[in-house]
């Protein structure tokens, strides 16, 4: 493995500009394209493509296409998980995502980050943080989820939240930044 891929899988700064990281998203695209490609497409293919995608597929876990990620090696879904519409993933980190887990449209997972230097960010410098999503999570349309968040079993995040810091397990969280409005326990 190369040093730069190396580096951002340690969660350390690193260059993506790379010929092994680009090979890796040479293979990403072509199997996004062709995940994306099949709508109306038997099943059982389109359920092997996402297998070779995706590092780890759950069982009957749903993905309505265009689903677009980073190199989905690098992404666990656990079982019977749906994810709607125009999803990005962007896993230059670990991605886990339980098992029960309802992922609404225009969903954003994002692991990477870049420096806050201009100089730095200039010249193409970022790192990742790992994003963790507990089972039976509910992400309402066009949540966006920032780099090294993780959410709670239980947990239901408001269409349009943007996640930039941990969630506990059983709760409601809305807004930009996503806040607890209350809890869900016993419901």
């Amino acid at each position: 493995m190369g040093e730069n891929k190396d580096r951002m899988l340690a969660g350390e700064w690193y260059l993506p500009d790379d010929e092994e990281l680009g090979a890796d998203t040479r293979r990403r695209f072509e199997l996004c394209a062709a995940y994306n490609a099949y709508g109306g497409a038997d099943p059982a293919e389109r359920t092997a493509i996402l297998a070779e995608l995706i590092g780890s597929l759950g069982k009957d876990v749903r993905i309505r296409p265009p689903f677009q990620c980073d190199y989905g090696r690098y992404i666990t879904i656990g079982d019977r998980t749906f994810i709607n519409f125009n999803a990005v993933f962007l896993d230059a980190a670990p991605i886990t995502i339980g098992s029960d887990v309802q992922i609404g449209p225009g969903v954003q997972l994002l692991t990477p980050t870049h420096d806050m230097g201009a100089e730095r960010r200039r010249a193409g410098w970022e790192k990742a943080a790992p994003i963790t999503i507990g089972d039976n999570v509910w992400l309402g349309g066009g949540v966006i989820v920032c780099p090294g968040v993780t959410i709670g079993d239980n947990t239901v995040v408001g269409a349009g939240s943007v996640v930039v810091r941990d969630l506990p397990a059983g709760v409601l969280a809305v807004g930009n930044p996503a806040r607890v409005v209350r809890s869900l326990t016993g419901r």
